[in-house]
């Protein structure tokens, strides 16, 4: 997760985790006053008070953050066995003065220094149990003596604490809803890298990777290391199984969930592509997104046809997502968040392994997931039939055999069609080259067709070769 967010809504499990109990899903604010009333008594004077909800919304937090229980498959966020969380007693009556200070505090949360995550909060009642952190009993001397909440934190947790404030939205998992292989290009690529590398420091047998937020050969093989020392099946895609394992060592490595955490930075959760897409906005993820819309516009006639993929946010970009939010059973905001990119990608995923050609046209439909060294399948093929293409015309690209392998002479003549045509020569075949490779490809074979007698230039290669294609 990029940074900690309150959510609305919070399940707790009625007993020890591994004990059958039943799980009750209420308001967060509403587990923080029972927690409240459990734990604390209303007439403590206000800054002990202050301080211990300061405390139980931080440790609840941390618990949705880390993903402490769901990253285990526990299907809820906190339980309300003391031997491992808060208390919490479902239907108690809560006291007035207390449910008045969480109605203030619930979205605030403690971190320590330049940590990102709300902190372990540990805390005991001071008197039949004690612990290195908070002591609920110890807080009301403190605040007798006038110290404030945020001193009475300090008191126990040390001086480099800050107060934050999260944003209140729906809970949401951390997964980003699609497996992540080979070609994938999203912020969670990212995310994956850094955790790798991160718990490659206490298993040495996962290799490091580059971090670059593209799933390439090398983060395939660290992903085949991990699910190989955690006796998951060994595929090198992380789905829904092998993300949550990762998203579990990793925060036991960092210990996130625990009062000494490793902590992690702004670097460790910075988004490397914009999370939200919306009307004003220009550059290449608009222009990824009006490609998508104008397909999936081409097949389902509720979405109107996109004909002008100029990379700006307009009017008509906005009006087109609308109608897909709508088709689609979402909120029909215009705006381009997680869940309306997946369903997107989701639909275009499903229309091109349906239809290989665009909108009867002799453009091929670009397959979802970057292209690069180590790729294999039909769209490679289809790559390297559509540079062979263009070998026919510009010398500066070589023909290639068909093999469906994407080795070094497919990354290098993909460079030189990305110089030829203006494109960033990073021998990674994106949307932009794709659709600019497909475009003079479909030019050229458009031109022989109208010009029969005309020699083709270049001889096309043999189909066939070795695994350096």
């Amino acid at each position: 997760m990029p940074e900690p967010f309150v959510p609305e809504t919070i399940t707790v499990h009625l007993g020890r985790p591994d004990e059958p109990a039943e799980n009750v899903t209420i308001p967060f604010p509403d587990y923080i006053k029972n927690v409240a009333s459990s734990e604390i008594y209303p007439t403590w004077p206000e800054s002990a008070i202050r301080a211990n909800i300061y405390a139980q919304v931080s440790f609840a937090l941390n618990r949705i953050y880390t993903e402490w229980y769901r990253s285990r498959g526990y299907p809820f966020d906190i339980t309300n066995s003391t031997a491992y969380d808060q208390a919490f007693v479902f239907g108690r009556d809560i006291f007035d003065n207390i449910a008045d200070i969480v109605d203030e505090l619930f979205n605030e949360y403690v971190v320590r220094g330049a940590s990102v995550e709300p902190l372990f909060t540990q805390y005991c009642n001071g008197t039949t149990v004690t612990c290195e952190g908070l002591s609920q009993w110890g807080t009301v001397p403190l605040a007798e003596q006038g110290y404030s909440p945020y001193e009475i934190l300090t008191h126990f947790y040390g001086d480099d604490l800050s107060i934050r404030t999260a944003p209140v939205r729906a809970p949401f998992e951390s997964y980003p809803g699609i497996p992540l292989r080979l070609g994938t290009s999203l912020n969670e690529v990212r995310t994956l890298q850094l955790r790798l590398n991160r718990i490659s420091a206490n298993y040495p047998a996962i290799p490091k990777v580059t971090v670059n937020g593209i799933f390439d050969q090398d983060t395939e093989n660290a992903v085949r290391a991990f699910q190989r020392i955690f006796q998951l099946t060994e595929d090198g895609i992380v789905g829904k199984e092998t993300w949550y394992r990762i998203q579990y060592v990793f925060a036991s490595v960092k210990r996130l969930a625990e009062l000494n955490s490793e902590g992690l930075s702004l670097e460790d959760v910075s988004l490397q592509y914009t999370e939200q897409l919306s009307e004003g906005m220009t550059g290449t993820p608009v222009r990824v997104l009006q490609y998508l819309l104008a397909v999936v516009g081409a097949y389902y006639p509720e979405v109107p046809y996109l004909s002008n993929i100029d990379g700006v946010f307009g009017p008509q970009t906005r009006d087109a997502v609308i109608a897909f939010q709508r088709l689609r059973g979402l909120t029909p905001d215009g705006i381009v968040g997680r869940e309306t990119w997946n369903a997107l990608y989701n639909t275009y995923i499903t229309i091109y392994q349906n239809q290989q050609e665009y909108f009867g046209g002799g453009i091929p439909l670009y397959p979802g997931t970057n292209l690069l060294l180590g790729s294999r399948g039909d769209a490679v093929t289809q790559l390297q039939r559509m540079i062979n293409e263009l070998a026919t015309v510009y010398p500066e690209i070589p023909t290639l055999p068909e093999t469906g392998f994407y080795g070094e002479m497919t990354r290098d003549a993909v460079i030189a069609a990305q110089n030829l045509f203006g494109l960033e020569p990073t021998g990674i075949t994106n949307y932009l080259t794709w659709i600019t490779i497909a475009q003079q490809a479909e030019t050229i074979m458009t031109g022989r067709q109208t010009a029969p007698t005309q020699y083709p230039g270049t001889p096309v290669g043999p189909e066939g070769g070795g695994t350096n294609a």
